[in-house]
């Protein structure tokens, strides 16, 4: 699948975009039928210690899924939002099964 990962307010390192490319291509397991995907990974000015914001928009033929989720770090965030299209993505799967 094609991931497109972008970064706001910081550079990101090979390492968290490869992260991100191996969580994504895990959903495919779920859904083969993603086209492609965008990840925004932004670190917001706060003194809280969730700055960390992680958007991920998952194209499918018909549909998109968009999910955010704010956490410490950018891998937790990732893996909380992949989790939540997991379920999204099964959920559609299943319900394209009851209509044919």
């Amino acid at each position: 699948m094609k991931v497109n990962a972008q970064s706001v307010n910081f550079n990101a390192d090979p390492e968290l975009i490869g992260f991100v490319q191996s969580r994504m291509d895990k959903l495919e397991l779920y859904y083969d039928k993603v086209i492609s995907s965008d990840v925004y990974m932004k670190v917001e000015n706060t003194s809280s210690k969730e700055n960390k914001i992680v958007e991920v928009k998952v194209h499918v033929p018909k549909n998109k899924f968009i999910v955010k989720k704010q956490c410490k770090s950018f891998e937790e965030a990732i893996d909380s939002a992949c989790s939540s299209l997991e379920r999204r993505l099964v959920k559609r799967k299943e319900k394209l099964r009851l209509h044919t």
